[in-house]
C-alpha cells in the first residue's frame, strides 16, 4: 500500500488478508514434485551408508572404461563421517590386490541401491561436494533395472552429473542407451560453474519424464534431452525402474589418468540423496 492511503486500511486489510488466505489454500492444494525417498547419511562416524538401500560393488578390471582404481568395500573408501555426510575417498595404494583377482594401484567405492530401491520418472538429485584434479572422476548417476540381463548400452543411463576432474568446474549430464542397432549413443550437455566444484556444495539434478530428461546444477537447468532427441539417435529405453550409483573413479578413458599434481585421497562428500515425484 502506498503512504497516505491508510483512511481504507481496515477494509483494504480485511480483503487483503482474505486474499492472502486464498493464495495460501491455492498453493497448499497445488499439485507439484513430492519427496517420495531420501537418504540423509545419518548415523555414526565410520559407519557404512545404509546396507538396506546401497550396497558396495567389487573389483577392479577397468569397468568398460579402462579405469584405475579397484572397488572395495572397505570402510577406509566409504564411510558416513558421523556429520551427516557420507564420504567416498579415493586413495593411492600401490599393489592393492582386488576382490576379482586384478591389482590396481588406487581404491575407491562404487554404492549402489541395485536390487534395493529403484524409481521410474521424477527428479534424482544429490547435494555434493565434488573432488576435483587430474584423474578424478566422480558421479552420480542411474542404470535401468534390467542391466544385468539386457546389458549396456540396452538398460539405458541417466549420468545426473559426472565431473572430469582435470575440468575442475564443469559438470556434464548425460544420457547413453542403444541405437536401433544396439550400439550406444550418448547426447550430454555441460555447465561451467563460477568456481572449483570442490570448493563448496553444488545441487545435482536430472529431471525424467516420459518425455524429456532436464539436467540441473543449482536449479539453473544446462541441457533438456527430449524423447524427440534421442529418437533421432535410438531407442527411448527409459520407461522403466532405473537404480542410483555413487561413486568416484579413477583415470580411465574419459578423465584421463592422475598426473604428478595429483593429491590423494579424492574424496566426495555427499550430504544426500533426494528423489521428487509429481504428486
Amino acid at each position: 500500500m502506498r503512504p497516505g492511503r491508510r483512511s481504507t486500511s481496515v477494509r483494504a486489510a480485511a480483503l487483503a488478508a482474505g486474499a492472502a488466505l486464498v493464495l495460501v489454500s491455492s498453493a497448499a492444494c497445488s499439485s507439484g514434485p513430492t519427496l517420495v525417498w531420501s537418504d540423509e547419511f545419518t548415523g555414526p562416524s565410520g559407519s557404512p551408508a545404509d546396507p538396506a538401500v546401497w550396497g558396495p560393488m567389487t573389483g577392479g578390471k577397468g569397468w568398460g572404461n579402462q579405469e584405475l582404481e579397484c572397488y572395495t568395500d572397505s570402510r577406509d573408501n566409504s564411510a558416513l563421517d558421523g556429520n551427516g555426510f557420507l564420504v567416498i575417498s579415493a586413495r593411492e595404494t600401490k599393489g592393492h590386490a582386488c576382490s576379482d583377482g586384478s591389482t590396481n594401484d588406487y581404491t575407491s567405492a562404487r554404492l549402489s541401491t541395485q536390487g534395493r530401491k529403484t524409481f521410474e520418472h521424477g527428479t534424482l538429485s544429490v547435494r555434493a561436494k565434488m573432488p576435483t584434479g587430474d584423474g578424478a572422476w566422480p558421479a552420480f548417476w542411474a542404470l535401468g533395472q534390467n542391466h544385468d540381463t539386457a546389458g549396456w548400452p540396452t538398460s539405458g543411463e541417466i549420468d545426473v552429473s559426472e565431473v572430469v576432474g582435470k575440468e575442475k568446474n564443469v559438470t556434464h549430464g548425460t544420457l547413453h542407451g542403444p541405437t536401433a542397432d544396439g550400439k550406444p549413443f550418448s547426447i550430454t550437455g555441460k555447465y561451467a560453474a563460477p568456481s572449483d566444484l570442490s570448493s563448496d556444495f553444488h545441487v545435482y539434478s536430472a529431471t525424467w519424464s516420459a518425455t524429456s530428461v532436464a539436467f540441473a546444477i543449482d536449479d539453473v537447468v544446462y541441457n533438456t534431452v527430449t524423447r524427440a532427441d534421442v529418437e533421432k539417435s535410438g531407442r527411448w529405453v527409459y520407461d522403466q525402474p532405473f537404480y542410483l550409483l555413487l561413486d568416484v573413479a579413477v583415470g580411465g578413458s574419459f578423465p584421463g589418468n592422475p598426473s604428478a599434481t595429483s593429491v590423494w585421497p579424492q574424496q566426495m562428500v555427499v550430504d544426500w540423496v533426494r528423489v521428487y515425484q509429481d504428486s
